[in-house]
Formats: C-alpha cells, sequence, structure tokens
C-alpha cells in the first residue's frame, strides 16, 4: 500500500490521471510488472489491471448495486446471474458486504465507496488508485475501509493512496511518496515518520491544529431555529424533523453527522432554497423563514457550499466574475443598478492576496485553479462581506495542510469579531477542534449534543451512525 501526499496544486490528481490513462504525459515512462505501457484512455488503463476509485463517487443513483457494477463491462460476465455470481464471490473473497440488488440511492457513503472497489475488482484491477477515500467517512467507517484495503492487499493487488489525512496515511502505509509542485521532494516509511516531518515534508512548515483558544460566545442569539420541519417529496418520513438551536455571536455550532441524515436540506432551508412545511427561522430577531435567498444574503448570511464545483463557482469564468457570485446587488460588486466589474476586479486582487490563492491572474478560470485555492476564493468571497451568519459546509474538504490552517484561521478570527458560524464537517477533529458546541444530526433529527472539550472523535462517530443519543459524556472506556 503506496501513500501519495502533497498540498493542493502539487500534482497528485494530475498524477492519477495519467496512471489512469486520462492524461498523456509529454515526457517519462510507465511501466507494469517491468513493460513499459503507453495510455490513449482508460479503457487502456482498466485492460493493464489499473482501476480508480474518483474522490467524487460515479455511480447512477436509479440503478442497482449489480447494474452500476456491469454498467460499461457487460461482455465480462453479462447482466444476470453470471454477473451476479461473481459479484458476491468478489464481495465475500474481500469482505466488502456488497448487497447486488440494492439501490445505490439507498445506500450510504461508505457502502457507495464499496461498490466503487467492488466495480473496478470487477473489472479485473490488480492495481487500485484510491484518491481522498476517506473524506465522507466516520472514524468507525475508515477502520472498516482500512480492514477492506489490508485484505486486498494480502491476496497481492496494489494500492495507491491520496490522503491529506496524515495520521491515516501514517497508519495504513507501507510506503508515502510525498510531492510538491509538480515534483517528488521525498519518501517516508511509516514507522520512522512522524506527521509533523511528514507536513513539513509536504508544506515547508509544521502540521496546524484545529483548536480555538478562549471561548468568544456571548448570550445574543445570532440564528434561532425553531421546530423546523420540510416534508420528503411524495409523503414519507421528513427530510427535517423538529430541529430546534440557536447560534449566538462568537458562536462555531458544530454539526456532525453521516452523510444523507438531513444536513444538505437544513442549508438549503437556511440560505432559503427550500421552503420549509413548519417551524421558524430568525436572523438577529427578523423572521426571514419566507424570505428569498437573495434578501438573506444581503441581510448577511455567509455561505461556503459543501460541493464546490456545483454550487460554489462557475467554473469556466474568471476569477473576478467568481467573486461577484451571490453577492451581486452588493458593493464593491455593483453600483445602484449596474455592475461594477473594475470595482470587482480590483478587489479579487486584495482577496487573493489576503487569502493566498495562488494563481497567475484573476483572469484565469476558476477550473484552472486546484481545489485548495477554489476554496480560499470562496473563503475570500464570503469573508469579504462581513456576514453575521455563516455556513461553513465541509470548509477544508480535499485542501492540504497549509489551505486547511489559512481557513481555520479565517474562522476563529471571524468568531473573534462576533461571527455566528454554523459548522458541518465530515472532519471530526476540525468539528471537536473549532466547534464552541455540538449537535449530532441523524435521519433528520439532532439526536444528540456534546462538549468539544472533552469528546472524542470515536464516541461522535458512535453517535452519528445512530448508536447514541442524548448528550453524549465522555467516559474512561468511550462508553
Amino acid at each position: 500500500m503506496h501513500a501519495l501526499v502533497g498540498e493542493n496544486g502539487a500534482g497528485k490528481s494530475t498524477l492519477m490521471k495519467i496512471l489512469y490513462g486520462m492524461q498523456k504525459p509529454d515526457e517519462g515512462t510507465i511501466a507494469i510488472h517491468g513493460e513499459q505501457v503507453s495510455y490513449s484512455s482508460p479503457a487502456d488503463a482498466i485492460a493493464r489491471g489499473i482501476g480508480m476509485v474518483h474522490q467524487h463517487f460515479m455511480l447512477a443513483d436509479n440503478l442497482t448495486v449489480l447494474e452500476n457494477v456491469v454498467l460499461g463491462s457487460e461482455k465480462l460476465y453479462g447482466i444476470g446471474g453470471k454477473a451476479r455470481r461473481k459479484i458476491l464471490e468478489i464481495s465475500e473473497r474481500y469482505g466488502l458486504g456488497v448487497r447486488p440488488d440494492v439501490l445505490v440511492e439507498d445506500l450510504g457513503v461508505a457502502d457507495r465507496q464499496r461498490v466503487e472497489i467492488l466495480k473496478v475488482l470487477y473489472r479485473g484491477a490488480t492495481t487500485l488508485i484510491l484518491d481522498e477515500p476517506t473524506a465522507v467517512l466516520v472514524p468507525q467507517e475508515v477502520d472498516a475501509l482500512f480492514d477492506n484495503l489490508r485484505e486486498l492487499k494480502s491476496e497481492g493487488l496494489a494500492v495507491i493512496f491520496i490522503s491529506h489525512k496524515l495520521g491515516e496515511v501514517l497508519s495504513v502505509a507501507d510506503e508515502i511518496t510525498v510531492i510538491r509542485r509538480g515534483t517528488t521532494v521525498g519518501t517516508a516509511v511509516p514507522a520512522e515518520t512522524t506527521s509533523k516531518q511528514l507536513a513539513e515534508l509536504m508544506v515547508g512548515s509544521e502540521l496546524p491544529t484545529p483548536e480555538t483558544a478562549d471561548s468568544t460566545v456571548t448570550d445574543r442569539p445570532v440564528l434561532q431555529v425553531e421546530e423546523l420541519r420540510l416534508a420528503a417529496p411524495g409523503g414519507g418520513k421528513p427530510l427535517l424533523d423538529g430541529i430546534s438551536f440557536t447560534i449566538h455571536a462568537g458562536e462555531v455550532l458544530g454539526l456532525a453527522g453521516v452523510e444523507g441524515n438531513g444536513q444538505t436540506e437544513l442549508i438549503e432551508t437556511l440560505i432559503g432554497l427550500e421552503q420549509a412545511d413548519s417551524g421558524t427561522v430568525r436572523l438577529l430577531g427578523d423572521d426571514v423563514t419566507g424570505w428569498p435567498t437573495r434578501r438573506r444574503r444581503e441581510s448577511g448570511v455567509g455561505y461556503i457550499p459543501e460541493d464546490r464545483h456545483r454550487h460554489g463557482l462557475l467554473l469556466d469564468a474568471p476569477l473576478w466574475e467568481n467573486r461577484i457570485l451571490g453577492h451581486v446587488t452588493e458593493a464593491p460588486n455593483s453600483k445602484g443598478m449596474w455592475l461594477d466589474p473594475k470595482a470587482a476586479q480590483a478587489d479579487t486582487e486584495r482577496i487573493v492576496k489576503e487569502y493566498d490563492v495562488r494563481t497567475p491572474g484573476i483572469d484565469v478560470t476558476a477550473a484552472s485553479l486546484s481545489g485548495g485555492n477554489q476554496q480560499k476564493l470562496i473563503v475570500g468571497r464570503e469573508m469579504s462581506h462581513s456576514p453575521k451568519f455563516l455556513i461553513a459546509a465541509h470548509p477544508t474538504r480535499g485542501v492540504d495542510v497549509g489551505a486547511q490552517a489559512q481557513i481555520w484561521d479565517q474562522i476563529r478570527e471571524a468568531r473573534r469579531e462576533g461571527l455566528a458560524v454554523l459548522l458541518i464537517s465530515a472532519d471530526l477533529d476540525e468539528l471537536i477542534g473549532l466547534s464552541d458546541t455540538l449537535r449530532v444530526i441523524y435521519d433528520g433529527r439532532l439526536v444528540a449534543d456534546a462538549d468539544p472539550a472533552s469528546i472524542t472523535p470515536e464516541e461522535l462517530g458512535s453517535a452519528m451512525t445512530g448508536a447514541a443519543s442524548g448528550h453524549l459524556e465522555h467516559t474512561e472506556d468511550g462508553a
């Protein structure tokens, strides 16, 4: 098991795309089993036994597991009994626990990931590339994934593992390659390396921690949510059921939960993209429940979306146009009824400088930036309008330790200045480190709360899977 680490924009994804046949190298060689190879497409890589599990899963929700696995490879084992037997055989052999007839939309994140792994094994992969495989998993699911990977390794498969979580890399890898700015800068053996040394190799600086200093929580409510309910389309169990909480000025409320338990619907209801069926949302005392999104934004709601590509950026537009997004009617982007491109461009230059967005200029497209730099641009844009309430959904997902530290600093600084923050994250260390208050969401309900000063990631992970509720107290045995 070989880990590949490096900061955003270091070249990890580009290198993997070359290995998987999605991009052609200009020079250099790739050898598989000692034989030099050249690919013209991913099909060539698959034929050579290379399989890739992407960070964003490539599954069709409205198909079953079996249909997803055989899709595009029907010639291998057909689409009937033979394919089913093969899927069950692989699942059994590697301890994946995959059920062929379940619809993918009914699966949790960890199960979807196992389907992705099975999909590449079904095609005969002997080398697996996993891009950020633990980004959306709770600790128990991470442990289960690593057990699966060790099983694959024991059967003679090779695994290339890309991650920003250095503790995980050190616990699971046999060897680590560190790349920086497109060049290999070092290799490390986990048994002889610490997280601190690895971080210094990656970014040339120490490993940041998400710890916050003294409490800045005031008694001034900024956001008050009372008995919020959102019905499911076509009936059935509500997507949000009786959600109530208050966030004060200077407070970070951390919301923990396995993806798909109502976080997205809660965000959309707070930002105004969804209308609640009942309940109220108050911002600084005003009832904003029926307000449209634009009015909420103009009243001081900032938003770092969970999916920066789908909801945060226009990838084909230049950076200065992306700076205007979501704030079209506000200075410096507009004067009265008219946009002010020159002022927006000047302010984009400021954001690029202040937030260390690494780019050749503000006229390049957002798509040309690495994920971490895209995220820094979004954070800079949202913080530039001095929000009163910030929704931060997975603010550091897929960003390296350097960018992570800068984003944490911005959230801490805003908190000191009296901002109320709703922090939603799959990184439990981040949630525990940055939050003043912790709540757990499960099946559309808030089921537990915890004190960030005493809770462990394992105890929080247990509540996220529905195994614990109420007020979570830390005990020596983790019960």
